[in-house]
């Protein structure tokens, strides 16, 4: 507890730093946060793509065979669709009742036919990677848990004494790995330090157009809001797991999470909380969080959804309810598709909108804010991705206590 409270003064300490030092305009201590952010940042993405390959690969060579691969596949994958679809439909509700662009969606048709883009299909096609060491290089985190997801599938058809012998190894490597991290977690205050002062920095600036952006910004962040502290605490309380408890023990993530912009980079703290503060079971939380990481974006769903409407709608494109619903489908498909490091919607939401020929002025006026909407989606995502994880340990311990009852 002691070790507790004191590592919470020390991220206080650095929050009410950053804030003075955003606030003193010093160019010097602007180019020391920089450098300090980019430093930290590039070590946490060091690790995180390792992490996602090892902990989904030790957890398939660790599982009896393919029946328990299928039932925990089927539950997180289950929830993750579920839970991102509720946060478009947030979104979608609050773009309505908002109508930040003044839609009229009763009896509009639309010319916003979504056309083919380049660079989106070519990120969908490079899911499976041509090369093993590039996708590392080229940090594609959904290629790496292909590749992951490939190569455990693949163990499970081995004779038990080599699939023993691969998981002593890369169990083994994978705690390497996690030990390794730990002097992130250690460094973080500073980290959290210049993430204040950057931000400070960009929040600083003088916003002549905050008007035209308001009602937008209400939209973002209400729809995260309502996912956060409404939709999640209450699909958690249907499954009889306490929301507040299950926040307090998730508390030291979600920090991370608000402040390192990045989903990817916060894992190995979503583990140990997962593990010793939740009492999740390593197997199901070293199986569904790196995979919840990759396909569990609920801020980033509402967020491409409110942003890929609201310019396209300042720039005259009408759409109809029709058209709402194809894009509650293509903006869960697109959140689930992103990586979760930081801008990673932002440029996502930006991919749509050239892909529909919209001029893109109106995303450099949300960008100096994005950066306080980044930091609430990653929190977002990384409280669904516990929330979901926690359903399924809860559920999969009540299936397994089953057969003893009927024997009973």
């Amino acid at each position: 507890m002691k070790k507790f409270t004191k590592s919470y003064i020390f991220i206080f300490i650095a929050l009410f730093a950053g804030i003075l030092s955003g606030l003193a305009k010093q160019e010097i201590v602007f180019k020391a946060a920089d450098a300090a952010s980019l430093v930290f940042m590039n070590f946490l993405k060091l690790v995180a793509a390792p992490i996602v390959f090892l902990s989904i690969l030790s957890t398939f060579l660790g599982m009896r065979g393919f029946q328990e691969m299928r039932i925990l596949g089927k539950k997180v994958l289950s929830y993750t669709i579920l839970t991102t679809v509720i946060s478009t439909l947030m979104a979608l509700l609050l773009f309505v009742i908002i109508d930040p662009v003044k839609v009229d969606v009763s009896t509009t048709q639309t010319g916003s036919i979504l056309q083919e883009d380049s660079s989106y299909s070519s990120f969908i096609l490079n899911i499976v990677p041509s090369n093993f060491i590039q996708a590392f290089l080229d940090n594609h985190v959904i290629a790496i848990a292909f590749m992951a997801f490939a190569f455990g599938v693949a163990s499970l058809k081995l004779p038990d004494e080599n699939r023993q012998t691969l998981n002593h190894f890369f169990s083994s490597l994978f705690k390497l790995i996690l030990k390794t991290t730990e002097l992130a977690i250690v460094l973080m205050p500073i980290g959290i330090w210049a993430f204040t002062t950057l931000l400070v920095q960009e929040l600083g600036q003088d916003f002549s157009h905050f008007n035209i952006i308001l009602l937008y910004l209400c939209c973002v962040l209400g729809a995260n809001l309502l996912q956060g502290f409404i939709v999640l605490p209450v699909l958690l309380k249907l499954k009889g797991i306490p929301p507040g408890k299950t926040a307090k023990g998730a508390a030291s993530a979600l920090l991370f999470a608000f402040f390192s912009k990045s989903s990817n980079a916060t894992l190995p703290l979503t583990l140990k909380c997962s593990e010793t503060e939740l009492g999740i079971k390593p197997k199901i939380a070293n199986f569904s969080l790196p995979l919840c990481t990759v396909i569990n974006m609920n801020g980033c769903a509402a967020f491409i959804f409110t942003t890929v409407l609201f310019v396209s709608g300042l720039h005259g494109h009408i759409f109809s309810w029709t058209d709402f619903g194809m894009w509650v489908i293509l903006a869960t498909i697109a959140a689930i598709g992103n990586a979760g490091v930081p801008m990673g919607c932002f440029f996502l939401s930006t991919t749509f909108l050239i892909a529909m020929g919209v001029p893109l002025t109106t995303m450099g006026l949300i960008l100096p804010f994005y950066p306080l909407l980044d930091m609430v989606e990653t929190a977002l995502n990384v409280w669904s991705d516990i929330c979901v994880t926690a359903i399924v340990d809860k559920e999969v311990k009540v299936e397994s206590l089953e057969p003893a009852v009927i024997n009973l």
